[in-house]
């Protein structure tokens, strides 16, 4: 299993939906997130990417200095970024930072959002000017140049003179439950990644990516996104996961989950459904909550439960074949912690070998040393 957390460049708290408690998340907050998370023994960190968050380039590339074996996962843009332009962009990244780059491929799913950007392109062009950017991209990387003709790039010799460590390119990443998502996910990435939905969902999904991968001769990995809420006992973790949306009112969600129906996104779709805009049954599967839908959007689910209980729930996906899990919850750097505390001794990966003598030690009574 690969464990990722999440750097909240869209704000952070103790509580969904309102001002209250909220956090600045300046440099030195999101510095100490990374410093933990890497210092934990997670594989990575996930940025965002949209018009509501920091630029995830311009915060990974300065996170670098401050880690050592964590890797980012940013986000490329087809449609908004040159496919030229990004490629030059990865290989620098990855050679400052000694391979530690991967790439979230993201269509985008607001169309708001890219009229902004000054993308006017229906749901499926933009999966094909995807498709065409990454062919560039890779062409690009390559260190060969390429030119390319098609339906929305056109593109005459580029290349990239520096080449990235991690060859050929640094691994692709993404996520996209409609038809046309899934034929470029088979065809195209590394790592197929989805939201929190049920086990059935995801096995269905899974099964979808894999089958279709298989007919182009191709073999791909899976990946989860998940909010995770763990606590001592169970009681804890549910009275935490109310507590998180303790101050989301009627109105908040109604204007949240308003914004989010035009989304043209079927994830998005997929997310917003398993709630409906309601309270009354947030938990749609064992353990799995879906209160953070009510007021975000993207990943709108939380595992819920003691440590074992969690465990057990991810062990779950894992046997699906779910990879890479991308985990995060509020706020984060505490709760980095706690899942590092948690659940790291119940999960089947490596974490990196401690320094200093190598063991947890308490002292008892200013005399006696109590080991691990």
């Amino acid at each position: 299993m690969k464990l990722f957390w999440f750097i909240p460049t869209q704000g952070d708290g103790r509580y969904l939906g309102t001002t209250r408690q909220m956090r600045v998340t300046d440099h030195g907050y999101l510095g100490q997130i990374a410093r933990a998370v890497d210092q934990l023994g997670f594989e990575g960190v996930l940025l965002p990417t949209g018009n509501s968050c920091e630029d995830a380039w311009v915060v990974a590339s300065s996170l670098i200095p401050l880690t050592e074996r964590l890797k980012f996962l940013v986000a490329v843009r087809p449609a908004v970024m040159s496919p030229t332009l990004s490629a030059r962009m990865t290989a620098t990244f990855d050679r400052l930072s000694k391979g530690r780059l991967l790439i979230n491929v993201v269509t985008g799913g607001d169309p708001e959002e890219a009229k902004a950007e000054g993308v006017f392109l229906s749901h499926d062009q933009r999966y094909e000017v995807t498709d065409e950017f990454l062919t560039v991209w890779r062409g690009a990387l390559s260190g060969e140049p390429i030119t390319f003709r098609g339906k929305h790039l056109n593109i005459e010799g580029a290349k990239v003179i520096c080449p990235p460590v991690q060859k050929p390119h640094p691994p692709l990443y993404f996520g996209g439950s409609s038809k046309v998502a899934i034929e470029l996910a088979a065809r195209q990435v590394d790592v197929y990644l989805t939201w929190g939905e049920p086990p059935a969902l995801v096995a269905e999904k899974i099964a979808q990516v894999r089958r279709r991968a298989e007919e182009l001769g191709r073999n791909i990995r899976f990946g989860i996104r998940l909010h995770i809420i763990v606590r001592e006992t169970a009681q804890a973790a549910w009275n935490a996961a109310n507590e998180l949306i303790r101050y989301v009112d009627d109105e908040t969600v109604t204007n949240a989950q308003k914004s989010l129906a035009r989304f043209d996104s079927e994830g998005q779709r997929r997310m917003s459904a398993l709630h409906g805009g309601s309270r009354d049954n947030l938990e749609i599967s064992p353990n799995l909550w879906a209160g953070v839908g009510l007021v975000r959007g993207g990943a709108g689910t939380a595992l819920v439960g003691d440590a074992e209980t969690v465990a057990q729930r991810l062990l779950e996906y894992s046997d699906l074949g779910i990879e890479t899990f991308i985990l995060s919850g509020y706020p984060h750097l505490e709760e980095s912690y706690r899942v590092a505390e948690l659940l790291f001794p119940l999960l089947p990966f490596a974490t990196p070998t401690s320094q200093g003598d190598g063991g947890v030690a308490a002292i008892a009574g200013n005399e006696f040393r109590i080991e691990r």
